[in-house]
């Protein structure tokens, strides 16, 4: 077909969104609107809206005016970042790119054509005839769009690709942005600023997601918050390099996008050799919280999902670390069991000489020195107690003082002849080689094969500083190790359906829709201090839905931050996420063992609810006061927290609305109660004397709202609201210190 035949117009929608997508004239596709869904279109009614967005050159401009498409071109006249940067040995360095197929799943369109949810691809070639470019836009049924593109080579000569990023356009009405920055145990920190003149940019070179990364990136109206404002989102699935940007340019358009970044020479294509980049995930909604849904319900319709029926973990880290004692750690089990956990995970410091954190990593054998018989012992125990039974692994890691690295020293990544500097006694062992690729995935299969073990949590504890292929002269090497990783991971669980996986990475270092396709958790920070834990299940929740989310029961006193807290508030800070406990429950007395008893019956009795509804976060509490919760599917019951957080709590204060109910809809509103509650808690008068609540209809407790109670800092109160007529006459009341009563 001649590439002036080709072409068509596309709208598509679902799930309240529409994309028009404009790949005419044997142009690269271009989204010329993406937001909320339009009444159904026809030919006309596109056409016009196509030439209606059609600007007016500006003086001294090019003319006609610069059509940003998805990846977006520099020859024609567009000033700002190209989403395709390489050349042929200085050659090729701006292609000129014309389509030569439409398609709309996979079937060769022309026109004009309406759809629901659907998959558009652009294939093009560049004027030399030396590159072969394919552009794909995905609008999923959850009203997510993505995009990704692939670069083929068709020349002798290499073409080396130093960037390729997507674009996505947003309105004039887009004036603020919000993304994230963070650090070791301060994981997902917002900062919020004007969308401004230029180039807003985040790259992160830690071959790793990043404790710091921007993991989503806003551009929304002004104020936007959790309910309200036009909100449009991107999201980078590379658990690599990659970028994330927002750009202006002084004729006024604006841009979102990312991509991988990649490290000068990583990427150079032979003829018939290809590029892939990875998705980019881009999200509309009012409000944040619509956003964050749209991101959870496409997780929730995955291949392998993973429901709200999550088993509460035992981690053993915190109670005993590298002293592995098999008598202590069985004791472990015993009372773990008996408060109701259902799955045990024995931590690092399991194998090879790994007796701290020095030496041993790579070395992936049971150490016969802290188990002489294995670890079966351990292993019938626990099932014995009818729980699952987790391991903590880093495979992509090695101590230099291991027998790995002492057989294997080419294996350790390094740019030079010098090893890179140390993080955490620990260097990255280059998977992108065969042999160690199968040195690791065959003694994890002989681990898998040997014992029943349900559960890994698979770590990442460094950055990857100067990650080069030593057999390559040291060639920068993070996109083969992303994509080893990714092999590796997807092979393991094909061998075993029934494993799961956690993505830990010294905490929430990698978490991201890269790993999360081939995950079934991760680790929000290592920092559970539920003060601390607050802001980022808050915050983390933007991408990712609290099932997925490991959310852990401290001990008293942080092992982090030395905080103390009462038991009630780590408990109700750790049940909006996968529930889980990390500590020494040897030293907890009966008193607290009872609470938490109650704490994890509560969790295992709402956990339909807690991680299968709907997220609500609620704007206006300011920083002291947090209001979240979350509402079932078909709106007929909620959980909510009020959560206290600063040095002082306001007196008075305003009122508790809880948004997301049906308007008119009775419910009752009730809180829960376990030990008697919270310290220095001086309940409202409507909860009634036996806290039996009052009834609301949603229409009131989103506009007006309740009073809320009186509490002392660092305290927490979850309120249940169910249909009123659900509850018995007021008074009727269940067993004492019973968080689901009536």
């Amino acid at each position: 077909m001649p590439h002036d035949a080709v072409g068509a117009v596309i709208a598509s929608t679902a799930a309240g969104v529409t994309v028009l997508i404009d790949a005419r004239a044997g142009r690269l596709p271009a989204i010329t609107y993406w937001g909320a869904a339009l009444p159904p279109l026809d030919a006309a009614q596109a056409e016009a809206l196509l030439l209606a967005g059609e600007g007016v050159a500006g003086t001294n401009t090019v003319e006609p005016r610069p059509r940003i498409a998805v990846l977006p071109e520099h020859h024609t006249g567009w000033i700002g970042r190209p989403g395709l940067r390489g050349s042929f040995a200085g050659t090729g360095w701006s292609p000129a790119f014309a389509a030569t197929s439409v398609t709309v799943d996979g079937a060769p369109v022309a026109g004009f054509v309406a759809t629901g949810p659907a998959t558009v691809t652009v294939a093009a070639t560049d004027d030399t005839g030396r590159l072969e470019l394919s552009v794909t836009l995905e609008l999923l049924p959850a009203g997510l769009l993505r995009a990704r593109a692939a670069v083929r080579s068709r020349a002798a000569g290499p073409y080396d690709l130093a960037d390729l990023v997507l674009a996505f356009p947003v309105p004039a009405e887009a004036t603020e942005l919000l993304d994230f920055t963070g650090r070791h145990n301060r994981e997902r920190v917002p900062q919020r600023g004007p969308f401004r003149s230029g180039l807003h940019l985040r790259e992160n070179r830690k071959g790793r997601t990043g404790a710091d990364s921007a993991y989503l990136l806003h551009a929304g109206t002004a104020g936007f918050g959790f309910a309200a404002g036009e909100v449009w989102a991107v999201h980078t699935a590379w658990s690599g390099n990659h970028t994330h940007y927002a750009e202006q340019v002084f004729t006024g358009e604006k841009l979102i996008g990312g991509g991988e970044l990649l490290l000068p020479g990583e990427v150079r294509l032979g003829a018939g050799e290809t590029y892939r980049s990875p998705w980019v995930y881009a999200g509309y909604g009012t409000g944040l919280d619509e956003v964050a849904r749209r991101f959870h319900r496409h997780l929730r319709s995955r291949e392998r999902p993973v429901g709200p029926d999550r088993p509460v973990t035992l981690n053993v880290w915190e109670a005993v670390y590298f002293d592995h004692d098999t008598d202590r750690l069985r004791d472990l089990a015993e009372r773990a069991a008996a408060v109701g956990v259902e799955r045990y995970v024995l931590d690092d410091g399991w194998f090879g000489s790994r007796r701290d954190d020095r030496s041993g990593l790579g070395d992936w054998v049971v150490s016969p020195d802290a188990w002489p018989h294995g670890l079966h012992p351990l292993i019938d125990r626990v099932r014995a107690l009818g729980m699952q039974f987790g391991l903590w692994v880093e495979p992509e890691m090695v101590n230099p003082d291991s027998d790995l690295a002492r057989a294997h020293p080419e294996w350790i990544m390094a740019a030079r002849g010098d090893r890179p500097i140390e993080s955490r006694h620990q260097q990255v062992l280059d998977l992108g080689v065969p042999g160690a690729y199968r040195h690791v995935r065959s003694h994890l299969t002989a681990i898998l094969d040997e014992y029943p073990i349900d559960y890994l949590k698979w770590d990442h504890n460094r950055d990857l500083v100067e990650a080069g292929t030593q057999a390559d002269g040291g060639r920068p090497g993070v996109h083969a190790q992303t994509l080893a990783v990714y092999r590796l991971l997807d092979e393991i669980r094909a061998a075993y359906p029934g494993l799961e996986i956690e993505s830990c990475s010294s905490g929430g270092g990698r978490v991201d829709l890269g790993v999360l396709a081939r995950t079934d958790r991760v680790w929000v920070s290592d920092n559970i201090d539920p003060h601390d834990r607050q802001a980022m299940l808050r915050w983390t929740t933007q991408l990712v839905p609290p099932e997925y989310l490991g959310s852990h029961i401290a001990s008293g006193r942080s092992h982090t931050t030395g905080r103390r807290h009462d038991l009630g508030f780590r408990a109700a800070t750790a049940v909006f996420g996968h529930l889980g406990v990390e500590w020494d429950l040897a030293r907890a007395t009966d008193a607290e063992l009872a609470e938490l008893r109650a704490w994890i019956r509560f969790f295992t009795e709402q956990r339909d609810l807690l991680l299968g509804g709907d997220l609500v976060r609620m704007d206006g509490t300011g920083d002291d006061l947090l209001v979240h919760g979350v509402v079932a599917p078909d709106r007929s019951r909620a959980l909510f927290a009020m959560v206290t957080t600063g040095s002082l709590f306001p007196d008075p204060a305003g009122r508790l609305r809880f948004r997301g109910l049906h308007p008119d809809r009775r419910y009752r509103v009730r809180p829960v109660l376990v030990a008697g509650g919270p310290s220095g808690l001086v309940p409202p008068a409507w909860w009634g004397p036996d806290a039996d609540g009052d009834v609301f209809s949603g229409a009131a407790l989103a506009l007006v709202g309740v009073a809320p109670p009186r509490l002392h800092p660092d305290q927490a109160v979850l309120f249940r609201v169910q249909p009123a007529e659900e509850f018995p006459p007021p008074g009727v009341r269940g067993e004492p210190n019973d968080p689901v009563r009536a």
